[in-house]
C-alpha cells in the first residue's frame, strides 16, 4: 500500500486547533507564514513517501543487527537517514541560534507525525534527539550547547535518554549507575542501562547519551540523581568526534514490535574510561530529565496518531477492494466491497474519528509548548494536557490498530498484509516514557492541584464556553464534578479513580476540539469538508456518550480494588 501523507488534515488541525496563524503573528514565529507551512507539510510528505515508507517492511522483518562493532541498521536506512539530515527535516523546530529554523514545535510535530506514519520505528531516532535538544537548551552550559546543539539540531548526531536499569524501571530512584569525579570537572561513568531506544546504530557520526547517575555520597532516592552528558565518541580539540568513550552495546532486545528501532542494553565504563559532563546542578537530574521526558511524552502521544493514521489508511484501502457477500437486506445479491457493510463502516468511522481526535489533542498540547514561555495560562494548560496527550492518544493508537486487524478479518492475522505490524508496534506506546497509569496518577496527584486548581478550572471553563452538544456539555460537567472531588480525596481513592477520570477528561477535550472542527467544516463544500463534518459528528454523537459511562468508575472509592487480598487473585 502506498503511504499518503495526511497533509489536508494536518493543515486543518494546525489552523483550527493549534491556531498557527496566531503563532506566526508573534516575532518569535514570524517565519511560520502560510506558504512556509504548506511547503514544509508537502515537502516532508514527499520525502517520507519516497524514502522512509518503502523501508518500513524491511525494518520490521529484517531489523537492526548486533555486531561486535556496534548495531548495524537494515539496508537503505543509513542513506535514508543521511537524506533526512541533508534535507533539513531535523531543523524545523530547533532554535535558530544553533542552526535550526526556529519554527513552531507544533509544526515540527506535524513533520514528525508524517515521518512516523511512514515508518514509526525509524522515526524514534529523531524523536529522542528532540528531547536531548530540549534538555541541553534548558539545562546545559553555554559550552555544552555550542559543542552539541548544532549537530543535534540537524540530526547529524542523535540523542538518547538513559533512565532504566534492570532493577529500576518506573522506580527511577532505585538506579545504581555511578559518576565519580575525575578532578577536572568531568566524571567517570559506570553502570548498565536497559531499554535504550536507538542506543546504538551506524547512521550518525556520534550518539549523545543523557544518563542519570549518582555521585558519591548522594542522597538516597530521586533526590540524589544527577544528569550527565556522555557521548559515544569524545570530542577532539576541533569539536569533532574523536576517541571512543567506553560506551558499549551489550545486546539489542527481541521485541513484540517496533523492530526498526534498536532497543539496546548499554554498558558504561567497562574499562573505567567512560567520561561524562554534568548537566545542570548536581542532584538536579530529575528536574533536568523531566524537561526531556515531558517533551518525549508528547512525542509518544504523537506515535498514537502515527500508528492510527497508518492503520486507518491500510484498513480503508483493504475495505474498498475486498469483495465479500451482498449487502444485508439488499434485493441485489451481488457481492460488494466490505466497506458497504454496516459493521465495517462502524469500524472505519471509529478509526478515522479516534485518529483525528488523537491528532487534535496532541497538536493542541504541542501548540502550548510554543506559547508556554511567554504565557502562564498556556504553561498551565500544557501541564494538564501532557498526561492526556501521552496516555489517551496511545490508547487510541492501540484501539485503532486493533480495529485495523479486525477490518482485514483473517488476513489481518497474517503478517504479510501488514495490519498486524501496526498492532504490534502500537503496544509499547502506553508503556514507555512513563506508563499510562503513571500519567493518570500525575493528572490527579499533581496537575489537578496546580495553582489551586486554576489550570484545570480554566480548561473546563473554555470547553463549557464553546461546547454545544448536550452530551458533550454533560461530560464536561461530569469531569468538573469528579475533578473537584478528587482534588480533596485521599490518595488511594484518587489513584483508584485516576484512569477512568483521565479517559473522561481526554474524551471531553477531544469532543470539544472535534465539535469545533465540524463547525468550521460546515462552511466548506469540498470532499474534505464533507468528511470532516461526518467524522466530527460521529465522534460527538457516539464516542462522547461512551465516556459518560466511566463516571461510576471515576467516582468509586478504592475499597473495591482491595476487596481481594493479594493471594486471592490466584484463586
Amino acid at each position: 500500500m502506498p503511504f499518503t501523507p495526511a497533509i489536508a488534515e494536518q493543515r486543518f488541525v494546525l489552523d483550527h486547533v493549534a491556531r498557527i496563524a496566531d503563532l506566526a503573528a508573534t516575532e518569535r514565529f514570524a517565519g511560520a507564514s502560510p506558504d512556509i507551512v504548506d511547503a514544509v507539510l508537502e515537502g516532508v510528505g514527499q520525502f517520507a513517501a519516497g524514502e522512509w515508507a518503502p523501508l518500513n517492511r524491511a525494518g520490521d522483518t529484517d531489523g537492526p543487527k548486533w555486531t561486535e562493532e556496534g548495531v548495524k541498521m537494515p539496508a537503505g536506512y543509513r542513506q535514508a537517514y543521511h537524506d533526512y539530515v541533508e534535507g533539513g527535516w531535523g531543523t524545523i523546530g530547533a532554535p535558530a541560534d544553533f542552526g535550526g529554523q526556529g519554527l513552531p514545535f507544533v509544526l515540527a510535530s506535524a513533520v514528525l507525525e508524517t515521518l512516523g506514519t511512514a515508518n514509526m520505528g525509524f522515526a524514534l531516532a529523531p524523536t529522542l534527539t528532540v528531547g536531548a535538544i530540549e534538555a541541553l537548551l534548558h539545562h546545559g552550559t553555554p559550552a555544552q550547547q555550542a559543542a552539541y546543539l548544532p549537530h543535534l539540531a540537524t540530526g547529524a548526531w542523535t540523542g538518547t535518554m538513559n533512565l532504566t536499569e534492570p532493577q529500576a524501571g518506573s522506580d527511577v530512584g532505585a538506579l545504581k549507575t555511578r559518576a565519580e569525579p575525575v578532578g577536572d570537572g568531568t566524571y567517570r561513568i559506570s553502570g548498565t542501562k536497559i531499554f535504550i531506544s536507538f542506543g546504538d546504530h551506524d547512521m550518525a557520526d556520534n550518539i549523545v547519551h543523557l544518563v542519570l547517575a549518582r555521585t558519591p555520597d548522594a542522597p538516597a532516592g530521586t533526590r540524589g540523581i544527577s544528569l550527565f552528558l556522555v557521548p559515544k565518541y569524545r570530542l577532539d580539540a576541533d569539536g569533532n568526534p574523536g576517541g571512543f568513550n567506553d560506551v558499549r552495546v551489550m545486546s539489542i532486545e527481541h521485541k513484540m514490535g517496533l523492530h526498526a528501532s534498536p532497543t539496546c542494553v548499554l554498558s558504561f565504563g567497562d574499562h573505567n574510561d567512560c567520561i561524562g559532563e554534568l548537566i545542570g546542578a548536581e542532584n538536579g537530574g530529575m528536574r533536568a530529565m523531566f524537561t526531556m521526558m515531558n517533551n518525549a511524552r508528547l512525542n509518544v502521544g504523537l506515535q498514537g496518531v502515527q500508528v492510527g493514521e497508518a492503520a486507518t489508511q491500510k484498513a480503508v484501502e483493504f475495505a474498498r477492494e475486498r469483495i465479500q457477500s451482498a449487502r444485508a437486506g439488499s434485493p441485489d445479491k451481488t457481492p460488494v466491497a466490505i466497506i458497504e457493510h454496516p459493521d465495517v463502516r462502524r469500524m472505519l468511522m471509529r478509526m478515522k474519528a479516534q485518529t483525528q481526535a488523537a491528532r487534535a489533542l496532541v497538536y493542541l498540547a504541542a501548540s502550548m509548548v510554543d506559547r508556554a514561555d511567554s504565557d502562564e495560562a498556556a504553561k498551565g494548560r500544557l501541564e494538564i494536557l501532557t498526561p492526556l496527550a501521552k496516555a489517551h492518544a496511545t490508547d487510541l493508537g492501540n484501539e485503532v490498530a486493533s480495529l485495523g486487524v479486525q477490518v482485514h478479518g483473517g488476513m489481518g492475522f497474517i503478517e504479510e498484509t501488514g495490519a498486524a505490524q501496526f498492532f504490534r508496534d502500537a503496544r509499547i506506546t502506553p508503556i514507555y516514557e512513563g506508563t499510562n497509569g503513571i500519567q493518570a496518577a500525575d493528572l490527579v496527584g499533581r496537575k489537578l492541584g496546580l495553582s489551586n486548581g486554576a489550570a484545570f478550572h480554566a480548561l473546563i471553563a473554555d470547553m463549557r464556553a464553546e461546547a454545544e452538544d448536550a452530551a458533550l456539555r454533560n461530560l464536561i460537567d461530569a469531569c468538573d464534578e469528579v475533578g473537584r472531588r478528587l482534588a480533596t480525596a485521599n490518595a488511594d481513592d484518587r489513584l483508584a479513580a485516576s484512569y477512568p477520570f483521565l479517559t473522561m477528561l481526554s474524551v471531553a477535550v477531544c469532543g470539544w476540539l472535534m465539535e469545533r472542527q465540524g463547525r468550521v467544516a460546515a462552511e466548506g463544500g469540498d470532499d474534505f469538508a464533507a468528511m470532516k463534518r461526518a467524522v466530527a459528528a460521529f465522534y460527538v454523537e457516539q464516542i462522547v456518550p461512551e465516556a459518560l459511562g466511566l463516571h461510576a468508575a471515576a467516582s468509586a472509592p478504592a475499597a473495591s480494588l482491595y476487596a481481594l487480598s493479594a493471594h486471592l487473585f490466584a484463586a
